[in-house]
């Protein structure tokens, strides 16, 4: 069986083009006194790594789930992804309300993929 025929592999891709994508959105904030360009040409550059990995992840994981149920999970991995940034590189912590937040998205995942929804 082939890596790209499990549900799981779409589902890893997902969270490693979100690294890049967070990074690309986010790492430069650290870094104000560089010059704006300079900071959108290498977000883009960075960009495209998340781009060749997500692609793929959503053409493969439509064998699985539906169009909607890919990105109400993307979001989610986003959230997950960007909160481990924001604690590592930033050393921010969510508030209570962000938190409450997630668990809405969270719940958002759930209904989707309930039984009895029109999956793929």
């Amino acid at each position: 069986m082939s890596v790209i025929a499990t549900w799981w592999a779409p589902l890893a891709m997902l969270l490693v083009s979100n690294v890049f994508m967070t990074v690309a959105w986010y790492g430069h904030l650290k870094h104000q006194d560089t010059p704006l360009p300079r900071v959108i040409l290498t977000s883009w550059a960075i960009a495209f790594f998340e781009y060749v990995i997500m692609v793929p992840a959503n053409r493969w994981g439509s064998a699985f789930s539906s169009p909607y149920q890919l990105k109400i999970l993307q979001e989610v991995i986003t959230l997950v992804v960007f909160s481990g940034f924001a604690l590592l590189y930033f050393g921010t912590r969510p508030q209570w309300n962000h938190l409450a937040a997630f668990g809405c998205l969270v719940a958002a995942v759930g209904f989707t993929f309930l039984p009895g929804t029109a999956g793929r």
